[in-house]
């Protein structure tokens, strides 16, 4: 069915028409665009549908290039401890929680902060223990890269002193009692989770059925998740995100980052970059080259400034780097790797120095720490930094004291990036942050928490309201080479827009944004989201 979008403020990010006031869709595609009054003369016919904006404002359809859809989608099942503020308060959530459970049941939880607790540290194995004395328990940090455990799951993995940590690892012991402390790095994790027992494959479509739904609501009209290690590996991934994006047509577009632990099942099944349809489809290949800055694990070339002994960890040699690398480009398959220190993203560029390009741009995830050299590296065609602007909400001010008064210079650099010539697309890595663009492009325009007075922490890296809403817009397109497809408002492009209560690009205070809403979120040319629909006790 023809459409026609009348009555808009639409900013298009397209330099040949930058503004106008109504779009005409086909078969999910933009076919003109000018004003209202055109748009009707030329276009309207009894069978063509006709949606009054009422002014609201409208851009391109929002795109979140890194976040892990599997992850939001088991927060609604699981413990959610984001935004806890207090040691006190973890521990009472958790024996809330504990008491809930079946016997033998597991209580599983993400979301833990402990530079938010104004009590103290991290809880003790022992205090785990009390709050949670017959359930073992598996509590991930907010980054995803640390996790607490209770004395009942080292019981089911088998602890023991000498038992072997998988690389890049660490079990921290307690000094004096030569003890564990509950709290695992990295790779550790994976003695604990792979006693942990598997959702239902009807449990994980229903919670990813919910993020899904959930992120559309956000305003959201792509993403690019990574899940495999999360869903059951690539067959079952890709199985959930097709019933549910294809047959039962959700909506959402969603690119598929692959964990490069799953490069012979794409090869079995002649899948590549790009595999699928505009809905759904097969993305890069995720690598991790290090950890993060929260807990020391994320990999620096000089050492920690509030812990000159640590440098942080690589989660593999050089050797074994280039080896999944040439993999990955035996396939002809683009990479995606986290890299958060400077001395991960020296090792990981050295590497893919050492390959051509492919078709698909190489994507280097968060980018927080660099120097100018290694921005000289990424400023290339064939490479993307995905970048978190929110992270500086969450990290700062205790960043600093990690990384010092130089390197926090050229530390979540993204103004200073894009001037250089890399090509950035924004996103959350939820559920690391919320799934909300509008507070990360807040984040890039603000850099700092709402409603704190300063001027923002490292304030000569702020963007434009432009330059923030062009970060999930048209450039989260690059990292997928969609963007001749989507992320501006033009002839030809996939019909995706996000319309507004409020116009983000005139407002005198970018707080206000934090109290715009959206209104619609419309892909393919449907509204998939209108907020006049939803029940008032949603």
């Amino acid at each position: 069915m023809r459409k026609i979008y009348t009555n808009g403020n639409f900013y298009t990010f397209d330099q040949v028409k930058p503004a106008v006031e109504a779009v005409v869709v086909e078969n999910g595609r933009f076919i003109d665009m000018g004003t209202t009054e055109d748009m009707v003369l030329n276009w309207q016919r009894p069978e063509v549908k006709t949606i009054d904006l009422h002014g609201k404002t409208v851009t391109p359809g929002l795109i979140d290039s890194h976040l892990h859809l599997s992850a939001v989608g088991q927060n609604f099942l699981n413990l959610d401890l984001t935004g806890v503020a207090s040691k006190q308060e973890m521990l009472q959530k958790i024996q809330r929680k504990a008491i809930t459970l079946k016997a033998g049941e597991w209580l599983q939880g993400r979301g833990w902060d402990e530079n938010l607790f104004i009590d103290g540290g991290i809880p003790t194995i022992e205090e785990l223990d009390k709050a949670c004395p017959s359930h073992p328990l598996f509590l991930s940090r907010v980054c995803g890269h640390a996790a607490l455990v209770n004395s009942k799951a080292l019981e089911v993995c088998h602890y023991h002193p000498s038992m072997t940590i998988p690389e890049g690892g660490t079990i921290v012991i307690d000094e004096q009692t030569k003890k564990p402390t509950g709290l695992l790095l990295e790779s550790a994790a994976d003695l604990i989770t792979q006693h942990i027992p598997e959702r239902t494959y009807d449990e994980l479509k229903n919670t990813l059925r919910q993020a899904i739904q959930f992120a559309i609501t956000k305003g959201l009209t792509s993403v690019h998740t990574n899940d495999p290690l999360f869903l059951g590996g690539l067959n079952q991934t890709y199985k959930l995100y097709n019933e549910l994006l294809n047959k039962e047509q959700l909506g959402l577009r969603c690119n598929l980052l692959i964990n490069h632990e799953f490069l012979k099942d794409l090869r079995e099944n002649g899948m590549y970059a790009g595999y699928g349809n505009e809905t759904l489809q097969i993305g890069a290949i995720k690598i991790f080259a290090d950890g993060a800055l929260g807990r020391r694990t994320a990999l620096l070339s000089e050492p920690y400034s509030d812990a000159p002994d640590e440098y942080g960890k690589a989660m593999f040699d050089q050797d074994t780097l280039y080896e999944i690398v040439k993999n990955a480009r035996s396939l002809s398959m683009p990479t995606a790797v986290h890299t958060i220190g400077d001395q991960a993203l020296e090792n990981v560029l050295d590497v893919l120095d050492q390959f051509p390009p492919v078709a698909y741009r190489d994507r280097i995830i968060h980018v927080q720490v660099a120097h100018n050299e290694l921005i000289k590296r990424l400023a290339t065609p064939s490479r993307i930094a995905d970048i978190q602007p929110r992270f500086v909400v969450g990290d700062f001010p205790w960043v600093e004291d990690r990384l010092g008064e130089e390197r926090i210079k050229l530390a979540y650099a993204w103004k200073t990036l894009i001037e250089s010539g890399v090509i950035c697309a924004g996103g959350s890595d939820a559920p690391v942050e919320p799934v909300d663009p509008l507070l990360g492009i807040h984040a890039a325009v603000t850099r700092k928490v709402p409603g704190q007075t300063h001027n923002g922490w490292n304030a000569k890296e702020k963007l434009t309201m432009t330059e923030a809403f062009h970060l999930f817009t048209k450039m989260g397109a690059y990292p997928t080479n969609e963007e001749t497809v989507k992320g501006t408002i033009s002839r030809g492009k996939l019909a995706d827009m996000t319309v507004y209560s409020a116009n983000p690009f005139k407002m005198e205070d970018p707080d206000a944004l934090l109290n715009t809403d959206i209104e619609m979120t419309i892909i393919n040319g449907d509204v998939k989201y209108e907020k006049s629909l939803v029940p008032q006790d949603q």
